[in-house]
């Protein structure tokens, strides 16, 4: 099984005063190198999704996919999926979630059965942690070009299954969203 990876990181961070929350510090480290490492050894390739000049993250050593219709998460999903070449799958992360799980890929894999794989916590779905076979490619580009969007709408069209993760210790798909998100964080990694 091939099973690439990708980080969006495209949102706009509005709650965040429109900063790039990829680059966004959390103990003196960008966000998205906190997810990156946690989530390369999982996968054999990774990728990072995110419009604008590729060049400011360099540092990563990341290919940057650029989603060319510009609809959310699903569009990151799609140049990702479009991407990977030779994999069975893609695991797509949000970059604001730097607490994700070492087990991550293989729960979702083990729960997928051969479709797509969303991760639950928490008693809620998180459908930016995925497993997306590259099977279901002209079935997203579809619904993207029929105008949707809503991420939890193609995954319940998919009847996607549901990988749950423990919450005993805080939720591992907590979500970096605004300023004082940061500052919490900052404090659980004191």
């Amino acid at each position: 099984m091939r099973i690439f990876g990708v980080i969006l990181a495209g949102g706009s961070g509005r709650r965040m005063g429109g900063a790039d929350k990829a680059l966004l510090t959390l103990a003196g480290h960008p966000l998205v190198t906190h997810v990156q490492d946690r989530f390369e050894p999982q996968v054999e390739r990774l990728a990072l999704s995110a419009n604008g000049e590729p060049v400011r993250f360099a540092f990563t050593g990341l290919p940057v996919l650029a989603d060319r219709i510009g609809a959310g998460p699903l569009a990151g999903v799609l140049a990702a999926l479009q991407w990977a070449e030779g994999a069975d799958a893609v695991v797509s992360v949000s970059v604001d979630t730097p607490f994700l799980p070492g087990d991550l890929v293989p729960r979702l894999w083990l729960a997928s059965d051969g479709g797509l794989a969303v991760a639950a916590s928490g008693g809620r779905l998180h459908p930016t942690c995925a497993l997306w076979p590259r099977a279901i490619l002209p079935e997203l580009q579809a619904y993207l070009a029929a105008g949707h969007a809503r991420v939890m709408d193609f995954c319940a069209a998919q009847a996607a299954a549901e990988a749950r993760f423990p919450d005993a210790q805080g939720d591992p798909f907590r979500n970096l969203n605004t300023p004082d998100d940061l500052i919490s964080a900052e404090a659980l990694l004191a």
